[in-house]
């Protein structure tokens, strides 16, 4: 650039707009014109950097302003309806820090964890309305502020690990003698018992230690998504909330894992968000999300899980928009859009008939009506409906219609099995007042014994089949296990012996299902041998049959049936399933995988996944098994949903 000349007789004219060109010039149109000055490309890359910055600061400010809304969205006047304080589970005691080897189990290196024996279940009063503010409002600041100021760790969480062992000063203040103590109906009973303090047995130290394998896998491969994948040392979503962590919520507590506890609450207060556009599965997503975090809000009294699962109930409401009251399979739970599968207008009858534990006690705990009334109006109209078999229901149900489907298929396993699960469970939660379930029920147990009952060779193993439109098939899912720990729940509160009787002898072939593989594990499906032969094994298993999802229902027969006989081959069949499962599914970098081949001890063929159920169902029942102490969530407090998460019992027994 060459410069300006000076204008005649050596004066500077200043002229208006006129400005020096010399380095460090500065002018009005300055910036303009290094604009101009810069190339295409390099205007391009300024603007698109421009618009990321803007971006960022948009989803920064719609990230801080949920937060802040989901914090003071709640009113004074919603939380007076809330119950008094919730039981508690105390702090579970530390046990020895270098816990015996196991016998029959491959030794494992020391990991940095806290092992604790079982927590103490005594339920402590409310101590009355002023306390219940100063703890609500105590939670409420927990959740804005996080952990950051707070003095001791438990308080840095916001959350209370009560017991015996804690100091007086941070147990319970006492009412005045006056006062009156409000309590939660099921919490009479409850308040009189309190669970032995002895430490974890062997077998109890086992499954701790599966868990804490299983969960190093979780937290360092798959840590926030929903289930680990050990094999490759990944992740898969089906939800993209966490499913295995707010699963395995309750499990860690019962355990005992206070430091894994907390680092998962934490997880659920800052990370978990149900405001994404998603789809999820009605019944899966209330058996596993809902389910877990009513029972962590039990057990641990911290008001966070009941906040989140209010507002994950609230997404679900949507899928019961449908012409006959019946709810849709999906909806999304950011735009409340609901829908039946692509394929169908139907759902089946287990998915709308297993989610009435958990929106009954929610709206129990909250005192919003709607989420119990859209749930039991679908029992009631599945009650009315034509086209059951002596209380047996098909698997199908039109979400438009209202009616049954596919009309004379009858089964226990898939898609049908829980619908006879949630009417006792129903019965039991509510203080055994509901007699239409109650009767539902029994007919439903009397189909059964009538129709699918039926018993193998060479061994006389007594199994439930099915019926397609009156042929029987020999045929048997493992989901049908969860049937003897059911029937023998329903003898302990007062049903026929008859129905005790039947349970041992569905246990007895549910573990014949594991004994006659080869692994010691159980296929999905089973086939029962019908004709006399020799040297002919009662299950018979087909190819597309023999693999193995980690699943719970077995075990889960297995603790309702030592807890209510006492018997201790019980335990022992237990015992052998945690051995099998540790030889043929444990993957070395953390972690259990299901696998292909029960039938193939060389080569079961894992196949690369842990369902979350393996952490909140299998292990919670396994170490429920081997507990010798009754009142560790006792049946007479707690009844257990689909997915093995403790919801309190409405009235005492």
């Amino acid at each position: 650039m060459h410069p300006r000349p000076a204008p005649p007789g050596g004066a500077l004219a200043l002229s208006p707009g006129w400005r020096p060109d010399g380095p460090g010039a500065r002018g009005p149109c300055w910036p303009w014109r290094k604009w101009k000055q810069l190339s295409r490309l390099q205007r391009m890359v300024g603007l698109f950097l421009l618009v990321v910055l803007m971006l960022f600061g948009l989803r920064f400010y719609v990230h801080m302003a949920d937060e802040w809304t989901a914090v003071d969205s709640r009113s004074a006047a919603a939380w007076q309806v809330r119950p008094a304080n919730p039981p508690v589970l105390p702090a579970p005691r530390k046990a020895a820090e270098n816990p015996e080897t196991v016998a029959g189990l491959s030794p494992q290196k020391p990991q940095r964890h806290f092992r604790r024996g079982p927590p103490n279940l005594q339920m402590r009063a409310p101590d009355g309305d002023a306390q219940e503010r100063r703890q609500a409002q105590a939670q409420r600041r927990a959740e804005v502020v996080g952990e950051a100021g707070w003095g001791s760790e438990a308080q840095r969480d916001g959350l209370s690990w009560r017991g015996a062992g804690t100091n007086a000063e941070q147990g319970a203040r006492h009412p005045p003698k006056k006062a009156k103590v409000p309590r939660w109906p099921f919490q009479q009973q409850a308040l009189t018992t309190q669970a032995s303090q002895a430490s974890q047995n062997a077998r109890q130290k086992a499954v701790v230690d599966a868990f804490l394998h299983a969960w190093a896998g979780y937290r360092k491969f798959a840590w926030g998504h929903d289930e680990l994948k050990p094999l490759t040392r990944s992740f898969s979503e089906w939800f993209g909330l966490g499913l295995t962590l707010v699963d395995a919520l309750d499990t860690m507590w019962i355990l005992g894992l206070k430091k894994e506890f907390q680092e998962a609450r934490k997880w659920v207060s800052r990370k978990l968000r149900f405001r994404k556009n998603v789809d999820v599965n009605l019944f899966e997503s209330t058996i596993r999300i809902l389910g877990g975090l009513l029972s962590a809000f039990h057990l641990s009294g911290d008001v966070l899980f009941l906040t989140k699962a209010e507002d994950f109930g609230n997404r679900l409401m949507p899928a019961f928009r449908t012409p006959s009251k019946i709810p849709y399979s999906f909806v999304n739970i950011g735009t409340g859009v609901a829908h039946p599968p692509r394929w169908t207008s139907d759902s089946t009858v287990a998915e709308v008939t297993s989610i009435q534990l958990e929106f009954r006690e929610l709206s129990r705990l909250t005192g919003d009506k709607k989420f119990q009334e859209a749930a039991e109006e679908v029992t009631r109209r599945v009650h009315a409906l034509r086209g059951k078999l002596d209380g047996l229901v098909p698997m199908f149900i039109n979400t438009n219609s209202g009616s049954f489907t596919h009309l004379g298929v009858f089964t226990l396993g898939a898609r049908a099995d829980s619908y006879y699960e949630y009417l006792l469970k129903q019965w039991i939660q509510g203080g055994k007042k509901e007699s239409q379930l109650l009767e539902d029920y029994l007919e439903a147990v009397d189909g059964i014994r009538k129709h699918l009952l039926a018993k193998s060779e060479p061994r006389k193993l007594t199994f439930v089949g099915e019926l397609n439109h009156g042929r029987f098939s020999a045929k048997m899912d493992h989901l049908v296990c969860f049937l003897p720990g059911t029937l023998a729940l329903g003898a302990h509160h007062g049903l026929p012996a008859e129905h005790m009787e039947l349970a041992q002898a569905l246990m007895d072939t549910c573990y014949q299902m594991y004994r006659q593989m080869e692994t010691g594990l159980s296929p999905e499906i089973a086939h029962f041998n019908l004709r006399r032969a020799e040297a002919v094994r009662d299950v018979q298993v087909k190819a597309a049959d023999r693999h193995n999802l980690l699943r719970p229902e077995a075990v889960e027969s297995l603790f309702y049936l030592y807890r209510l006989t006492g018997d201790r081959k019980y335990q022992d069949w237990g015992w052998e399933i945690l051995h099998s499962f540790n030889t043929y599914t444990r993957v070395p970098s953390g972690g259990y995988s299901s696998i292909s081949n029960v039938q193939d001890p060389r080569h079961p063929q894992p196949r690369d996944k842990m369902e979350s159920f393996f952490l909140g169902e299998t292990l919670k029942y396994l170490y429920l098994l081997f507990s010798d102490d009754p009142d560790l969530l006792s049946l007479d407090t707690y009844v257990f949903n689909t997915e093995a998460h403790p919801l309190p019992i409405w009235a005492p027994s």
